[in-house]
């Protein structure tokens, strides 16, 4: 199939992503609370979180016992100064990831190779991180 015809096959202009919870309340209070996200909830036949970053947006939905964390990172967060954002998470209660054979400064910051970054999961155990901003 040609590249050509994927624009006329999809609105990609409207495209997104969402990952599940376990706790949509829980998620809203994060998400809005601890990282500073405008959020939106829809109530109806389904409460979704929509989480606006920019003019993008990222779709939450719960799935309740069901969820299970994304073996991935979900969300990059980018950031001109990680060690700042880092600290600044961490005073309001954020804990950072430590991958085994991954080098890791006092902050939880990864430095070796590759942009800086670091790792934090939301209370539904889904993992995001802080990421240098490319200059």
């Amino acid at each position: 199939m040609s590249t050509d015809l994927v624009p006329s096959l999809f609105g990609l202009e409207d495209a997104f992503n969402g990952f599940s919870v376990d706790d949509l309340d829980a998620a809203e209070a994060f998400y809005r609370d601890t990282l500073g996200i405008p959020v939106d909830r829809t109530y109806g036949a389904m409460d979704l979180l929509q989480l606006r970053l920019g003019a993008r947006s990222v779709l939450v939905y719960p799935k309740g016992p069901a969820h299970a964390p994304a073996s991935y990172t979900v969300l990059n967060f980018p950031s001109d100064d990680v060690h700042a954002t880092v600290r600044e998470l961490t005073e309001r209660g954020l804990s950072f990831l430590r991958y085994d054979g991954m080098p890791h400064d006092e902050l939880g910051v990864m430095t070796g190779g590759g942009p800086l970054i670091a790792w934090f999961t939301d209370p539904a155990g889904n993992v995001h991180s802080v990421i240098q901003r490319d200059d």
